[in-house]
């Protein structure tokens, strides 16, 4: 098979899903509430109850509020598992929903961030469905137009966009296991848990 004749949209798709299917999903399973909000070190930016953060700007809809600043601190502050997660689901997939999938308006300013590990696992699979619908929608030949005005290179593909959006998904959710993994073997005394 030459790549003029590669399924290039079904193998994007298919890089995600695999490791999704084979690493990432199953490494999400059971994630409690107490290691969504864990911080394993001082001054750390989380997903916090609205009025309740000491970060510079608070951003979100909702109850729950995301810690940021502008511009970020240097070094980057480290952040929790709900912190990671809500960028995933808004930055990275919420916001590229709507750009270019036809999903509700999304940003970080105007999310109702979650409040719970289960509800912030139902939002990652919600917007994990749309992206994925959607790319497989544009067929190979959508994978080769550019993204346009709502990107901040809008003369790269969307195959570059989708790249690009699997490899945040790939790292950010990786570092969510670690944190997971750290968790276990450093707080035995209250999880209980073994994996």
């Amino acid at each position: 098979m030459n790549a003029d004749t590669l399924p290039w949209n079904r193998t994007l798709r298919e890089q995600w899903e695999f490791h999704w299917n084979h690493q990432l999903r199953a490494r999400l399973d059971g994630l409690t509430d107490d290691e969504y909000f864990w911080s394993p070190v001082p001054d750390t930016w989380s997903v916090r109850p609205r009025d309740s953060s000491t970060a510079p700007v608070q951003l979100g809809a909702g109850n729950f509020t995301l810690d940021f600043a502008f511009p970020g601190p240097v070094p980057a502050v480290f952040t929790t598992i709900a912190w990671r997660l809500g960028h995933v689901i808004v930055g990275v997939l919420a916001a590229r929903n709507a750009a270019h999938f036809g999903a509700p308006a999304a940003s970080y300013e105007t999310w109702e961030y979650a409040g719970s590990a289960a509800t912030a696992l139902d939002q990652l699979e919600a917007q994990l469905d749309v992206w994925l619908a959607g790319v497989a929608g544009l067929g190979d030949a959508g994978l080769r137009v550019p993204v346009g005005p709502k990107e901040p290179f809008p003369e790269v593909s969307m195959a570059d966009l989708v790249l690009h959006i699997h490899r945040e998904l790939i790292h950010h959710l990786s570092e969510v296991c670690l944190i997971r993994d750290l968790y276990l073997h450093t707080q035995p005394a209250t999880n209980g848990a073994t994996r």
